[in-house]
């Protein structure tokens, strides 16, 4: 077996314990992902209604509330269907217990989708705008989610004998992929750069749907990369010998962005 990777240090998965309150690594990322993605798109993409944009920093101001709800529930009732529904029903208890992990994007993507949807019809604003805002910020978050992921000692990747291994302390004397690097590096800071450049050279935020498609474009093909050097969880295991339900699930994403960044332009911003 391989013995090679650096040790991974115990980090207490409480963050802060302000007297009886425990805020966890897994909500901590949250916040910040969420209260620094706000802040860049606020403070970059969206002007007052003066300017040209359709959108003032108010009303992006009421739309984080919405995107919060729709993470939390959808990101947890996803993994509950997706990956342990079995496990759940026998322990109703722990289903709001998200301190612990256990959310899914995929899950969170369809609350946040139908979040925003609601949200843009009772404001009549464009949908698809509202999306693209959420899509040039989301890899802030999704970063800070996969660092949490490393922190916390889940969805450890496979064995491996390259220089930048690691060991889990998880008693297994094991060298592994640090697979929630790899995303984190990936679907975070490498797409965030994408965007931030296809917004600038190209303007995608002129047509609406176009971040979006690039984001899920992208964002589909890093998973499924990401998911050949990650353990697939236990209770699935591997669906179609090395196919796992994360890549399955990811190439709709793919499609999906393809389609949008090919219709017609639509009502501009």
């Amino acid at each position: 077996m391989y013995v090679i990777g650096m040790l991974v240090p115990l980090i207490d998965p409480v963050a802060i314990q302000i007297g009886p309150v425990n805020i966890h690594w897994y909500g901590l990322s949250y916040g910040m992902g969420l209260l620094l993605g706000w802040i860049y798109a606020s403070s970059r993409f969206v002007r007052d209604k003066s300017g040209d944009k359709f959108v003032g920093t108010e009303t992006i101001s009421n739309l984080l509330p919405w995107i919060i709800f729709g993470i939390i529930l959808g990101g947890r009732i996803g993994y509950i269907l997706i990956y342990d529904l079995s496990y759940f029903l026998k322990n109703l208890d722990e289903t709001y217990k998200i301190w612990n992990g256990g959310m899914s994007f995929h899950g969170g993507l369809v609350g946040v989708i139908l979040s925003i949807l609601l949200f843009s019809k009772r404001n009549n604003l464009n949908f698809l705008s509202l999306m693209d805002l959420l899509a040039i910020s989301a890899p802030i978050g999704i970063f800070f989610g996969r660092v949490s992921n490393f922190i916390n000692h889940e969805l450890i990747g496979k064995p491996s004998d390259l220089p930048w291994s690691v060991i889990y302390p998880t008693g297994e004397a094991i060298s592994r992929h640090p697979s929630q690097i790899y995303e984190a590096i990936l679907e975070g800071l490498i797409l965030f750069l994408i965007l931030l450049f296809a917004c600038k050279k190209y303007l995608i935020l002129k047509t609406p749907g176009k971040a979006s498609a690039v984001f899920l474009i992208f964002y589909g093909l890093f998973r499924i990369i990401c998911e050949i050097y990650r353990v697939p969880d236990e209770q699935i295991g591997y669906i179609f010998d090395q196919v796992t339900t994360g890549m399955i699930i990811s190439l709709p994403m793919l499609i999906l962005g393809i389609i949008l960044l090919k219709r017609e332009n639509g009502k501009r911003i």
